[in-house]
């Protein structure tokens, strides 16, 4: 503990943001980092609980109050290297993770939580800025194969911490660029692409190989609204027989659909299909073939993947932009005494959110409107919810302006067709089925083959598919050498 009476000295300090009017212009980053000092203080106010709660909160378990003492005390390669010891990748978790570990904070119940997020992302710019993080090539080679299916976090994750194992590791992505969501879910505002190129540099040094642009299924068919780049189709039957194991680590991918009337009419899209072509043209590619600008923008979807949406059609110049959501409005503040230390229901207002939007929550669509085929509104009913149930308040039907929907409700499965060529059992949610503890975790019902990440638990965060691929990885290399030092 670096400062015992820090938390009682120094107020919690916060990153601080671009203006408004000057971050809409461009797709940068726009979040700027903590200075050394702002650092050390946010570091002193950690009080070193007995129970870390803030540990336990954290998906990959970071020992957060070790390199928050690090930190103040100025030892900031030491704290890269216990930050590194149980995540591969903090730049990502430190600029996209909605850090449920500052809601565990033992200072959070009655005052604010340490910055834990901000600083994560200050000890690992920082090492890399002084060249601290470097290939970690394995001295010996087992002479084991393993594939990787899918390039996102968790393929990323597995990938790093088996070929660091000494294992010959290929990752096969579909797209033609690597990194999953992370490459083309997430605008750039939230993270600049470099940060995963240099990551891959890194992973390519240790012996990785991608295979861009290469499907992994039976055929090369996948269901509306997923973006296949490949060129290649391999078949799964012909990636067992050539690797001695293989871990699916592709995401929940098949976006939920609207099915009311109109939803054939131009101008109604699925969030992917304005993101993906947004992040390839930042990258360089053709135009997005979906424009924004100077039209009405109808968001539908609270979650981050809207919020995405919203911050987009912003800087594509819409000129209105409106987030629906079907649930009731979460309350501003949450009540810590019963939430604690536990994520809490609450009202979370992102800097997209900040940039342009009018947010309307309890709001069931009913139909698109449109005439010659395009968008011009849609129908909304709004709702009181009863038992936890939506029910339609008489009257309350109202039409919104609308050339353009998004539709950012989530993501119901991975894609079936790929998991059935594999063979794998699903559960009942159409996911891999395999279990995370005991004997077996992570193998599924297929010899050799296992599964992590969004394709096993569905959609979630990039901090539990960093989690689930280490531990992958963990059961992979115990499977392949009957033993492991991987941590879990």
């Amino acid at each position: 503990m670096g400062k015992p009476t820090g938390f009682l000295e120094f107020e919690r300090v916060s990153e601080s943001y671009a203006p408004v009017a000057e971050r809409v212009t461009h797709y940068k980053e726009f979040v700027l980092r903590l200075a050394d000092d702002a650092a050390k203080t946010q570091g002193a106010r950690c009080m070193d609980c007995g129970i870390p709660f803030c540990n336990n909160g954290c998906p990959v378990n970071n020992i957060i109050p070790d390199w928050n003492d690090l930190v103040y005390r100025g030892n900031w390669q030491e704290a890269l290297s216990v930050l590194h010891s149980t995540n591969n990748f903090p730049e990502f978790t430190g600029r996209i993770c909605p850090a449920p570990c500052e809601a565990a904070c033992t200072l959070g119940i009655n005052a604010d939580p340490v910055g834990i997020k901000s600083i994560e992302r200050y000890i690992v710019d920082k090492g890399w800025e002084n060249n601290w993080i470097a290939p970690q090539i394995a001295p010996v080679k087992t002479g084991k194969t393993v594939a990787i299916v899918g390039s996102g976090p968790a393929g990323m994750a597995a990938a790093q911490q088996l070929a660091r194992a000494g294992h010959s590791v290929t990752v096969f992505e579909k797209n033609d660029r690597v990194g999953g969501l992370l490459r083309y879910g997430i605008p750039d505002f939230k993270l600049e692409k470099s940060v995963i190129d240099r990551r891959m540099t890194q992973m390519e040094a240790e012996g990785v190989v991608f295979r861009t642009r290469t499907l992994v299924a039976v055929d090369g068919k996948l269901p509306a609204g997923i973006v296949n780049d490949a060129t290649t189709v391999i078949s799964p039957d012909q990636l067992k027989a050539e690797f001695d194991a293989v871990i699916l680590t592709g995401g929940s991918e098949v976006p939920r659909d609207l099915p009311v009337p109109g939803r054939e009419l131009a101008g109604v899209h699925y969030a992917l299909e304005f993101l993906i072509p947004q992040n390839k043209t930042v990258a360089g590619d053709a135009p997005n073939p979906i424009s924004a600008t100077g039209k009405h923008v109808v968001v539908i979807g609270g979650g981050d993947t809207g919020s995405d949406c919203v911050g987009t059609s912003n800087r594509h110049g819409a000129v209105a932009v409106t987030q629906l959501e079907v649930m009731p409005m979460p309350p501003e503040q949450e009540n810590k005494s019963i939430t604690w230390p536990y994520w809490p229901v609450k009202l979370r207002t992102s800097s997209s959110h900040d940039e342009g939007v009018e947010r309307d929550f309890s709001v069931m669509t009913k139909e698109f409107i449109g005439e010659n085929g395009k968008l011009t509104a849609i129908k909304c009913v709004r709702l009181e919810w009863q038992a936890g149930k939506p029910v339609e308040v008489p009257g309350s039907e109202f039409t919104i302006k609308a050339d353009l929907v998004f539709l950012a409700m989530g993501f119901t499965n991975p894609i079936a067709s790929i998991l059935e060529g594999f063979g794998v059992e699903r559960d009942g949610r159409g996911n891999a089925k395999a279990t995370t503890d005991g004997a077996g975790c992570y193998a599924t019902n297929v010899e050799k083959v296992f599964a992590a990440g969004d394709v096993r638990r569905g959609q979630s965060l990039v901090v539990w598919a960093i989690r689930e691929g280490r531990q992958a990885a963990r059961e992979v290399d115990a499977f392949l050498m009957s033993s492991t030092l991987l941590p879990r």
